[in-house]
């Protein structure tokens, strides 16, 4: 297998740990990983989606073009970045293709003809890779832990376009999570957003605070996990970082680490996580200490 990696602008300027971890623990599975070389921002929709549609396209137009060129499909991790990019495509192969490829990526030599596609990485893990082979490739284990999940909302709607998951009941990265041996529980406020997407903690970061702290006031009390699974780097930034904030605020008295998945799926391979999962402001030595107790 092999794959484009499509790595948007926060992963590798704000969580190179992350990043690491996607790679690395791709490569454990066998998929070759290969990078985008000259692909642009997404771009999302707080950006050149709100002033010009029609550019946003072109920009998803060039990158597919490179993936075409290279013969691969891009994965990402981040959700908007994987909601853009399925939109973009969306408009593309329906409707603007020609248009789009004589009046912009023909000016610099480049065309594409629809046939590379984004995954999101847990679709690409759960539906391609597969989790019987993420489970024979462990050292490591979550046994004993209880991890909630917090599934990226861009990920999910519209649902005939980007879907791969149920959108009323999401699993994917439930399943992936406890391939790991964790224990994942439901709770009452499971499905609701993590309050970072949207520039919602830019515009209101108190207001973004409290919404938060419904959700994770709900985990805390309801199944008291030992952390939160995550697969976007705004969930994870944002849960992670805030928290932080909240405790020095007093709105929290309490910590729960945040992870990114293929940090976890790194550290249960037997990937150093000082490499793999180092940056945090949320303590997570506990739950990392825990995983390498468990041998496979």
């Amino acid at each position: 297998m092999k794959v484009g990696l499509f790595l948007g602008c926060n992963l590798p300027a704000l969580r190179p740990d992350a990043e690491k971890a996607i790679r690395i623990s791709l490569q454990s599975l066998g998929v070759e990983v290969v990078d985008l070389e000259g692909a642009a921002c997404c771009p999302a929709f707080g950006t050149f989606w709100s002033a010009d549609e029609e550019a946003a396209i072109a920009i998803g137009a060039w990158n597919y073009s490179i993936a075409e060129k290279m013969g691969v499909d891009m994965i990402v991790q981040c959700g908007s970045c994987y909601s853009t990019l399925k939109m973009s495509r969306h408009k593309l192969v329906n409707e603007k293709l020609q248009e789009i490829n004589e009046k912009f990526l023909s000016k610099v030599g480049a065309r594409y003809e629809g046939r590379s596609d984004t995954k999101h990485i847990t679709d690409f893990l759960y539906n391609t890779v597969g989790v019987e082979r993420i489970k024979s490739s462990l050292k490591y284990s979550m046994k004993g832990l209880k991890a909630v999940v917090q599934v990226p909302c861009h990920t999910l709607r519209p649902s005939k376009i980007l879907g791969f998951d149920n959108p009323e009941n999401p699993r994917v990265l439930k399943e992936l999570t406890r391939a790991l041996g964790a224990e994942v529980p439901t709770f009452t406020r499971d499905r609701q957003c993590c309050g970072g997407a949207g520039g919602y903690a830019r515009r209101n970061r108190r207001a973004a605070m409290e919404f938060l702290k419904l959700k994770l006031d709900s985990m805390k009390e309801e199944v008291d996990p030992d952390c939160i699974v995550v697969s976007c780097i705004t969930c994870l930034m944002w849960m992670d970082e805030a928290q932080e904030e909240m405790r020095k605020l007093g709105m929290i008295d309490y910590s729960i680490p945040v992870f990114d998945y293929n940090q976890l799926l790194a550290i249960c391979q037997g990937h150093d996580p000082q490499k793999v999962a180092r940056i945090a402001a949320t303590p997570r030595d506990k739950v990392i200490a825990k995983i390498l107790e468990n041998k496979v």
